[in-house]
Order: C-alpha cells, then structure tokens, then sequence
C-alpha cells in the first residue's frame, strides 16, 4: 500500500507548488508582541519552504522522483525521505478535497507536507518521531503547531469530502485513499534497525537490545496506529479532540521507546556512541548543504532587531489579519450576542498564543538520540498543552450556540476554502 500511495503521490507534484507562498490562516487582535513573532515567522517559513522545496516545480519534481527511484543509489543519488514524505501526505490530503482540482490546499506546511489528511492529523507521525530521534533533524516536528489547531477549528474540507476517507472504498481508493491506508503508509522507511547495526557493529549482547529497541518502536508505531480514526469528525470540537488523542499516543510511545533506547545506548562503548550520534550530524549536514543553495533560507527563522523591521511586521501582520481570521463574518452569520462575542475573543487570543509557544522554527537537535527523545516529548507536551487550552476555549465558546449557529460555525471553513 506504501508504494502504491507513493506511486500516486508523482500525480500531485505537478500542482504541490505556486508560485508564490500563501498565508491563508491568522488572527485577529492579540499583543503586539505576540503579533511581531507570528508574522516574522510566517515570513521565515515562507522562505524556508521555497528553500526545502526547491521554490520551483520542475527542481521540485526531479529531486522527489530520484527520492523515489530505487536506482538512485547507484547512481549515487540516495533516496529523500523528506520529499517523499512531503509528497506522499500532499497527495492523501489534496485527494479528497475538491476532488484534488486544486493546485493546493492552505493548510500545507511550509515544507510541503500535510498536518491533515482528510480526517488523519499527523498522518506521519510515526515515521516523525524516528526521524528526529534517530537523526536529528527537528524540521518536520516543529512546523506542527498553530496553522493544524486553526485547521482543526475551521476544517478546509466539507462533509462529502471527508466521509470519502471513511467511506467504503471501490474505485474511488484509487483517487481518494481510506484514513486506515494513509495511517498504514505512515512509516514508510520504518525504525532504521540495520542502519543502525551497520553503524555501530553491535556484539551479541548489544544486537539483542537493539533488537528489543525495535520492537518497543514497532509497539510504539501500531499504538499510534490504533488512534487512526474510523469515521471522520464532524466538528471543530471533535477534530481538536482527535488531535488530543493523536498527541498523546505520540507521548506514550516515547515512553515506551525511552527504556530500551536507554538500554541499548548503555552498552554501546564511547567509539560506538560516536557514531550513532554520527547519524544525526550527517542528516544535520545534507540540510545544510541543502539550505545553503538559497541565500534566504539562513535567515529563515532568524530574529531582526532593527526598530524599523519591528513597524514592518506590525503593518504587514494588520494587513494578514484582516484576510485570514473570519471575526467579522463569524460575527454577523452566527448573529453573536456579547457573551459570545467575548467568548468569540478568548478564543482568538487562545489559539493565537499557540503561535507563540509552538514556534515553527527548528530548535538545535540535542547530541544523543537519548537527549533528542526527551525534546521530543516536551514538544508534545506543549503541544497537547496547547490543543487543550484551545478546546477549551471553543467549548466555551459553543456552549450557548444554538444548533444552527454550530452548524453555522462549521460551515466558514469550508465556505473559505472554496
């Protein structure tokens, strides 16, 4: 199933790129403070993502077929799970939306993935915890955050569209894939376990903790696997409630990897830890040489303190906002008395605080798989943190709707995303 998804993902590079970046998600009120750091990281990521891309189709397109073509090795081209992974979400998230009509959906990560495919969040979560743990590269895992909460809040998909992920399938499968396949092809390069013994040369006695390390991983991907959702959720309250679920799944399995990866680095000599960590600093350097081709991407995510770049994101951030929350239109169609337009406000600023403690910029891998795992888990947990304070927040909001004005409320993402 992995590789027919991957096979049908080469259909969605033709229409993956713009030609220019799109900010199609924001709020509306907040700190200035809060408003500097949203905007300059939506700058940066824009940059970033035309840097990881390739900013043009047709560089884009060369790099994920190599990505995928298993002669590539031998033409010393080694394969690119990043675009691959980027690629194969794109696909399982623009396939039921619209039909997949649409060059591309404003949900998308700066790197060209997905946080949602159909009803699936985090449909690579799995194969993220690997690739950051094992070699270090943070880029993925960071871009989750504020822009997959308000897509929770105002889903992009309409009602037709996700039950088709749900759905029983026939000859749509071949177009629109079922939730439970894109949950199965979410670890399409699984736990490295013989890259990792051709590494480190384990004795016998390490080769069997590297072997319990691989089923406590493998433990971990179907536990994950097990929260793929059966139908699609209906309501912003219940898409927020399956990213809970999914968050948490993700902390336990690094709870449940965390002994035996302990273990197994504790029987590795100084010689063999350095070259498991090697692992990591070789990703960390095909990034950067990667990064280095675009002249941007070293400023992505960097700070500028001059007074003068302070006024240009101020005027460009009240410029975003005033596309991108739908206060007004939540306002007026919802017919909002004050309460609920006070509540309306809570709600904002709590998701718009997300943009704050969930920064998209990649934090500096730690040195030792060990040290990268317990990151991990406290991005999680600032995640989840998150999630829960924005659920809250709308079910606060909701609680005094009246059906049609939650019905109401659903329909403005959809609408917008027409």
């Amino acid at each position: 199933m992995g590789l027919a998804l991957a096979g049908a993902a080469l259909v969605a590079l033709a229409v993956l790129l713009p030609d220019k970046a799109e900010a199609q998600f924001g709020m509306r009120g907040g700190p200035l403070g809060v408003a500097q750091f949203a905007v300059g990281h939506v700058i940066g990521m824009s940059r970033l993502r035309h840097s990881r891309m390739a900013a043009r189709g047709s560089r884009y397109r060369s790099a994920a077929l190599r990505a995928q073509d298993p002669r590539g090795a031998e033409r010393g081209q080694p394969s690119n799970p990043t675009i691959l992974r980027a690629a194969l979400s794109a696909q399982a998230a623009l396939s039921g939306w619209r039909g997949g009509r649409r060059p591309q959906g404003w949900w998308r990560h700066p790197d060209g993935s997905y946080g949602w495919a159909g009803p699936v969040f985090w449909p690579f979560a799995h194969d993220e915890l690997t690739n950051t743990v094992v070699y270090g590269d943070t880029t993925g895992l960071s871009l989750y955050g504020y822009g997959d909460i308000y897509a929770a809040i105002f889903a992009p998909y309409a009602a037709t569209e996700l039950a088709a992920y749900t759905a029983p399938q026939g000859r749509r499968a071949r177009k629109i894939p079922s939730a439970q396949n894109i949950c199965d092809a979410s670890d399409p390069a699984g736990f490295p376990v013989d890259r990792i013994a051709a590494t480190v040369q384990p004795n016998e006695l390490q080769r069997s903790a590297l072997d319990d390390l691989n089923a406590a991983w493998l433990d971990a991907r179907d536990s994950i696997r097990a929260t793929c959702p059966e139908q699609a959720p209906a309501t912003a309250l219940e898409r927020l409630g399956l990213m809970r679920e999914r968050i948490e799944a993700m902390i336990k399995a690094t709870d449940r990897v965390a002994p035996p990866l302990a273990k197994f680095e504790g029987l590795l000599d100084n010689n063999q830890k350095t070259k498991l960590d090697g692992l990591a600093r070789e990703r960390q350097a095909a990034l950067a040489a990667a990064q280095r081709k675009d002249a941007q991407a070293a400023s992505a995510c960097a700070a500028d303190s001059d007074p003068r770049y302070d006024e240009k994101l101020q005027r460009q951030y009240e410029q975003l906002v005033q596309q991108q929350w739908p206060a007004a239109d939540i306002a007026s169609t919802l017919k909002l008395d004050e309460i609920a337009r006070a509540r309306l406000e809570v709600l904002q600023d709590t998701t718009l605080r997300t943009m704050e403690t969930l920064s998209p910029c990649p934090s500096k891998a730690a040195e030792t798989p060990q040290a990268r795992l317990a990151a991990v888990k406290a991005r999680l947990q600032t995640m989840l943190q998150a999630v829960s304070g924005v659920t809250d927040a709308l079910d606060d909001f909701e609680a005094d709707l009246s059906d049609e004005q939650k019905a109401g409320f659903e329909a403005i993402g959809p609408k917008r995303g027409a």
